[in-house]
C-alpha cells in the first residue's frame, strides 16, 4: 500500500532506513499509515516496523546512531523506540521474522492452537499486508503475505467465535456495572465491549483488524453488517449525557445479538 508523505517526512525516513537497513539482521523496514496523516494532526508519528532476524543492537548503540532527537525512551523488552526528531514523533518498532512466521503458520493451519492469536489479534497481520516496504532485503515480505492472502474460511470463522465469545463476556459485565453502579467498571466494559463486536464483523468480513483509530471508518464501510448496525453503533458511541447507561445498554444488547445472528 503507498502512503504520501510530505517532504520533511520522507528526509528523515529516508535517513532512518538508511541507518537502520545497514544493520545486518534487518530484513525489511516498513512504513505504518501514520505517516499519512498531516504532520499537525495529533495523531501523526512516523512509526517504522523493522523486521529482523535474530537480536538487534543494543538500546545505547541505537540511539548513538539515530538522527538528532530527544525524550528517547526504550520498552521494557528493547524492541520499541520512541523519541522526538525536531517536532515530528517517531516510532521505531523491531519486530522478529521468527516470530512472524510462527504466527502465520499458525493462522495458516488453523488448528487447535489458533487460540494462540486471540490475546494479540490480527492487527499484526494487518501492519504486514497495509505496510509501505521501504526497504527490503530478500523477498520475504512479498512471501509471507502472499501466504496470508490464503487463509481459509476456517481461520476467520474461528477467529469470530473467539471474538463474539468476548464481547458477550464484556456486555455482561457492561449489564453488572449498571446494576452495580460502578462508573469505572462500566467505562471499561462499554469500551472492551465494542472494540470486540468490531472485530468480530472484521472477521465476518474476513479483513485483519486496524489500529483502533481505524476501526470507526472501516467498519461501516464492512460490505457484511447487520441491518442498522450503523445506527445503533453510533448511538453507542454518544456521550452519557445523551443517553443514559441503562439505554446504552439496550442498544449493546440489540449490536449483540444483530452480530449473533448475522
Amino acid at each position: 500500500m503507498k502512503y504520501s508523505m510530505k517532504p520533511k517526512v520522507r528526509e528523515l525516513a529516508d535517513k532512518l532506513v538508511s541507518i537502520i537497513s545497514a544493520w545486518e539482521m534487518v530484513e525489511c523496514v516498513c512504513l505504518n499509515e501514520a505517516a499519512a496523516a498531516d504532520t499537525l494532526d495529533p495523531y501523526f508519528a512516523l512509526i517504522l516496523d523493522v523486521y529482523v532476524r535474530g537480536a538487534i543492537p543494543a538500546a545505547a548503540l541505537r540511539v548513538g546512531e539515530y538522527p538528532a532527537h530527544s525524550v528517547f525512551e526504550t520498552s521494557p523488552t528493547g524492541t520499541k523506540d520512541r523519541f522526538i526528531s525536531g517536532e515530528m514523533p517517531v516510532r521505531i518498532e523491531y519486530k522478529s521474522v521468527e516470530r512472524v512466521e510462527e504466527l502465520a503458520t499458525i493462522a495458516l493451519r488453523a488448528g487447535s492452537d489458533l487460540w494462540k492469536i486471540r490475546d494479540s489479534g490480527t492487527y499484526g497481520f494487518y501492519r504486514l499486508v497495509h505496510c509501505r516496504p521501504l526497504f527490503q532485503r530478500t523477498e520475504w515480505l512479498v512471501s509471507v503475505t502472499s501466504r496470508l492472502s490464503g487463509l481459509t474460511d476456517s481461520f476467520w470463522v474461528q477467529m469470530r467465535s473467539f471474538y463474539q465469545s468476548t464481547m458477550d463476556h464484556f456486555l455482561a459485565d457492561l449489564g453488572a456495572s449498571i446494576i452495580q453502579d460502578d462508573p469505572f467498571h462500566y467505562m471499561i466494559s462499554a469500551a472492551d465491549f465494542i472494540k470486540y463486536a468490531c472485530a468480530a464483523l472484521f472477521m465476518e468480513n474476513g479483513q485483519f483488524e486496524p489500529s483502533h483509530r481505524g476501526y470507526l471508518d472501516q467498519v461501516a464501510a464492512l460490505k457484511t453488517q447487520p441491518d442498522d448496525f450503523t445506527g445503533r453503533f453510533e448511538s453507542f458511541l454518544r456521550p452519557d449525557s445523551e443517553l443514559p447507561p441503562s439505554r446504552k445498554y439496550e442498544i449493546a444488547k440489540l449490536i449483540a445479538r444483530s452480530i449473533v445472528n448475522l
